[in-house]
């Protein structure tokens, strides 16, 4: 499980918070993805469906963030690495075989937060991993 594709930086327009002003006006959430997996069918076959295609991920992540509100980062978070395992597992059943994905790391970055101080950044990071899944 040495392999990664990582996604980062992928800005999205969603309607994530607490306060009622963060559902109706919203703001840009960045998202990074990290996944393991293990290359050695891809490298050998140079062939995409052998491996993860991150544009697939991209627009996973993207159609959450952009979905229905959510109070709490961390539940946007969770819902995107959840919904990329399972989506790996369907694919793989699907094609008769085993999954790719061995673990999703997916941080929400909340540049914007209404906090009253300055500060660089809020992120939340949930990783998930089909060991923990069972």
């Amino acid at each position: 499980m040495a392999d990664r594709i990582a996604l980062t930086g992928l800005k999205v327009r969603g309607n994530h918070g607490v306060f009622d002003h963060e559902k109706r006006d919203g703001q840009e959430f960045i998202c990074d993805i990290i996944l393991w997996l293990d290359f050695t069918a891809a490298a050998a076959s140079d062939d995409l469906a052998d491996t993860v295609d991150y544009g697939a991920v991209a627009q996973t992540a993207h159609d959450v963030i952009a979905g229905p509100p959510r109070d709490l980062i961390e539940t946007v978070a969770a819902e995107i690495a959840d919904k990329l395992l399972a989506d790996d597992g369907a694919a793989a059943a699907a094609a008769s075989r085993p999954p790719l994905l061995h673990a999703v790391e997916v941080t929400i970055h909340k540049p914007q937060a209404p906090i009253p101080l300055e500060f660089g950044d809020v992120a939340v990071t949930a990783r998930r991993s089909r060991k923990t899944r069972r």
